[in-house]
């Protein structure tokens, strides 16, 4: 949460990965994934998306995985390039647990679209919310050549009968995004969805010891 990016920035900021952001990619919604647009928008601490945002996007998908390898994935920021691909450069800019007040610099390719240049994204992500295993908030510019994207990227956690459900909903606001709200809602929506698919593909891979 923390985010116009690719198909696969969120983030998402924030898309981020827009990694937060979402990130590079066009691939369709993860096995299980479900879209939903209701009134009230996922939260961490109490605090959620731009409420004003033209652009928004929410998914989820369910995960056959442990909760705290689900959580480790999304935390351990700097290994995000190892399990997506659309990111091409990540800096954690603190040190320590992430927790609030953590922030990050990465970088994705954005293809070209109706309204900008082909261009890469570089996304600071500053955590303003965090329940350990439970939400992340997190919050940011991208920018890039004739684009700046505000975002704010949200996830949820939530344990289900033998699995973990993963929401996330993310805004963006910004005049080139803006100028086009149903081109940078697609492209948001493809992040989202590609970033919740890789991270369902890492976390539900057999370990070396399942392997043998």
């Amino acid at each position: 949460m923390p985010g116009i990016r690719n198909t696969r920035i969120h983030a998402a900021l924030f898309t981020v990965p827009l990694v937060a952001l979402g990130v590079l990619g066009t691939a369709a919604a993860p096995a299980g994934a479900t879209t939903s647009h209701p009134a009230t928008s996922l939260t961490c601490r109490g605090k959620g998306v731009d409420p004003h945002a033209l652009v928004r996007y929410r998914t989820e998908t369910v995960i056959h995985a442990p909760l705290r390898t689900i959580w480790k994935l999304q935390t351990d920021v700097e290994r995000w390039p190892s399990w997506q691909a659309g990111i091409t450069t990540m800096e954690r800019l603190d040190h320590g647990p992430f927790r609030r007040g953590s922030a990050f610099r990465w970088t994705t390719p954005v293809p070209p679209n109706p309204t900008t240049p082909a261009t890469r994204l570089e996304i600071t992500s500053t955590v303003e919310q965090l329940r350990r295993d439970s939400c992340i908030r997190w919050t940011g510019p991208a920018v890039g050549e004739g684009l700046r994207i505000d975002g704010v990227h949200v996830w949820n956690f939530s344990k289900v009968k033998g699995a973990v459900r993963v929401s996330t909903e993310e805004t963006h606001t910004g005049a080139e995004v803006e100028a086009d709200v149903p081109t940078a809602t697609k492209i948001l929506r493809q992040g989202l969805e590609a970033w919740l698919r890789d991270l369902k593909a890492a976390a539900e891979a057999p370990t070396p010891s399942q392997r043998h």
